[in-house]
């Protein structure tokens, strides 16, 4: 610190007393100083102090802690993370030179230190045995993980060299030691694609298998619908219903009907699996489902938040039988506005399983079972399509890979997915009930669950801005950014040769949507009210939803309201936070498989688009199979290249070659590393 006379050194004694007696520092046995936290603030007052959170980390050691109920997030240097893990609950303090910075330069992100762990997520790691001289280690397969874990000899649990296994992690409290644990299970070898699959679930924490109490509850449910349940439900079994799913589903938790009223009115009606009906609070089955909190779609197979005799049975909407379902009916006019709904228990019997495929050659051919009503339904869809986008909602279409098999289970052929007519049919009835479910419980302020999405740190898009103008585009920002904009911005570059890139980098400068139990509206759909409410047998948020409609059915007692407005705010944490892990575990696994299928394609050439720039290289994705690699700066051997992180660019110092975000290259494949989920490429000549 600079300390130089006796002086200097009494007035730095005298501030550190001042601060200890203002419980911002303390002073531990052996006379080592520690922040505490600060006072209140003008500066950022949602961060200026100790700050509570969750930890997530980046795969090059960066950690954010996002202060729980803002936009803040708290940035944390590799050094200052002392053991903590990603997912960990955490407790930040900011730099108060951070503090000060951000008071000068409003965008200026606060940096931290985290002073404690307030709780482990994870107690095991998975990851590939591996022996350093006279001791065991094992190699974690998350990035994210700082050190590899010593693990002793006896504790190998007769585990070869190479194999995958997973690790029970010992307390871990010192962060000049690597962390030292006990194998606990062996998966296979590593680099078996069907061991690397098993892995990703248990890298994220997933449950191969149900508790006995919770099967054992599941299994002894009725199937029987009794004479008196029916008669207290609306009976839409004589009503022509139908559901249109992905070829392989199973899970059938949403069907649509469609009536003409007269008068250029039709009713749509949107009926919903009445889960509720089966998994009651305080149940096994309900702990189990809030636990899991969402189904994850690994690559091939699936992790389901409810036993198959609940979702694949007695909820599933499968044709031909009686089913309990929740329904939102709808009266709209010619111009697709709602002019009076109902929400109600209702009974149905689907006439009719569809495919989207089947769905979409009905209406492209205009002919086929159930065609009149089906092209008057798409008819009333794109209404309602075209005046969401009116009103600014943002229809994002990103590229999605899927896979096909051969007979040993390994991928064969990897195909995009293709976002049909049929497709958006469904996806309109379902935005219009979940929207309208939420303004009926919405606009009387009761305690409810809500999905939000809050508008872009404007910082964002003020990168989005400079980054879209090197393409000949602009988008204005001074007075913020309305949706319109934005998706006036994604007209415009659709079919351009930097469409993707550009939607990747849009989506990118977006907030992430997640539950509340308070509502700022959903800023990408452009909705003031919304909510889930249409896929109960998959999201435990729509069973919630499902429970807290019947229980308003009814008047409300002071005391519950207050249990609920209590309960609900950790349900909508709890099930944001299992979304996110949901949907990291689906993209690893693709990956899985995408390094899979290129293991036989070492050698191969093919185009692609440069999707991400750093200064270790350049991200690119291959067309049509939506697989990414790297080519690594060290291979670029015709310049000496230089990272421009303002332009997202590679640039040579001698020649000015430049490498940019949404440049078409033609590369070759060089090396697949499935163990690590990772693809090398070079640039061909």
């Amino acid at each position: 610190m600079k300390v130089k006379n006796t002086n200097e050194y009494r007035e730095l004694r005298d501030a550190i007393a001042d601060l200890q007696g203002r419980g911002i520092v303390s002073v531990d046995v052996e006379g080592r100083i520690g922040y505490v936290g600060r006072r209140q603030s003008r500066t950022s007052p949602s961060v200026s102090g100790r700050v509570v959170g969750t930890l997530s980390v980046t795969r090059r050691g960066l950690g954010m802690v996002r202060v729980e109920g803002t936009n803040e997030e708290i940035s944390v240097p590799p050094k200052f993370m002392k053991t903590a893990l990603h997912g960990d609950i955490v407790v930040v303090v900011p730099f108060a030179h951070s503090l000060k910075r951000r008071a000068e330069l409003k965008e200026e992100r606060i940096e931290g230190e985290i002073v404690e762990i307030v709780k482990r997520t994870n107690t095991t790691v998975v990851g590939t045995l591996q022996q350093k001289r006279h001791f065991y280690v094992v190699i974690p397969d998350d990035e994210r993980f700082p050190r590899d874990v010593y693990v002793a000899r006896e504790e190998t649990k007769d585990a070869k060299l190479g194999d995958k296994v997973v690790v029970q992690l010992q307390p871990w409290e010192d962060e000049h030691l690597n962390p030292e644990g006990a194998v606990i299970e062996v998966l296979g070898a590593s680099g078996d694609v069907r061991v690397e699959v098993m892995s990703v679930a248990r890298s994220f924490g997933l449950p191969a298998q149900f508790p006995d109490a919770v099967v054992h509850e599941a299994s002894s449910l009725d199937g029987m619908i009794p004479e008196v349940e029916i008669r207290s439900r609306l009976d839409y079994r004589k009503t022509l219903c139908f559901t249109i799913d992905p070829e392989d589903a199973n899970d059938f938790d949403d069907a649509v009907s469609y009536e003409e009223l007269g008068n250029g009115r039709m009713r749509l009606g949107v009926h919903i699996a009445d889960v509720s009906h089966y998994v009651k609070r305080g149940t096994a089955l309900d702990a189990e489902a809030l636990e899991r909190s969402t189904s994850v779609y690994l690559v091939n197979e699936v992790v389901p938040m409810l036993p198959e005799r609940l979702s694949n049975d007695l909820c599933s909407l499968r044709p031909h039988v009686d089913r309990l379902t929740y329904s939102v009916l709808m009266d709209l006019d010619e111009e697709g506005n709602v002019q009076d709904y109902k929400i109600a228990k209702s009974i149905i019997r689907s006439a009719r399983r569809f495919t989207y495929e089947e769905v979409q050659q009905i209406l492209q051919q205009r002919r086929g079972e159930y065609a009149e009503t089906l092209l008057s339904l798409f008819a009333l869809t794109q209404v309602l399509l075209k005046n969401r986008r009116r009103r600014g909602s943002i229809d994002f279409d990103a590229p999605e890979a899927k896979f096909k098999f051969d007979i040993h289970g390994l991928p064969s052929q990897i195909v995009t997915k293709v976002r049909l007519g049929a497709h958006r049919l469904i996806e309109e009835c379902m935005l219009l009930a979940n929207k309208t479910v939420s303004m009926h419980i919405g606009l009387d302020a009761k305690p409810f669950i809500y999905r939000v999405h809050d508008v872009p740190d404007p910082s964002r898009l003020r990168d989005l801005a400079n980054f879209v103008k090197q393409f000949g585009y602009s988008l204005n920002v001074s007075q913020g950014v309305t949706t319109r904009a934005l998706q006036k911005l994604l007209d415009k570059v659709e079919g351009s040769d930097v469409e993707y890139v550009i939607n990747e980098v849009v989506l990118r400068s977006m907030a992430k949507a997640v539950y509340s139990d308070r509502n700022i509206g959903h800023y990408g759909l452009g909705f003031a009210y919304y909510t889930h409410f249409t896929s109960p047998i998959r999201r435990y948020p729509d069973l919630v939803v499902h429970r807290l409609l019947k229980e308003y059915e009814e008047d409300l007692s002071p005391r519950r309201r207050t249990e609920l407005a209590k309960h609900l705010p950790s349900v909508c944490r709890w099930a944001s936070e299992r979304e996110r892990r949901a949907a990291d575990a689906e993209r690893t696994s693709v990956k899985v498989m995408q390094a899979e299928y290129m293991k036989r394609h070492v050698g191969d050439e093919f185009e692609g688009v440069i999707g991400g720039v750093t200064d270790f290289g350049l991200f690119v994705e291959i067309n049509d199979l939506l697989v990414e690699g790297l080519v690594r700066v060290r291979d670029l051997a015709d310049d000496y290249y230089l990272y421009d992180e303002k332009h997202y660019a590679l640039k040579g110092r001698s020649r000015g070659k430049i490498y940019r975000l949404g440049d078409r290259v033609r590369v070759r494949v060089v090396a697949v590393h499935p163990e690590e989920r990772k693809i090398d490429f070079e640039l061909s000549d």
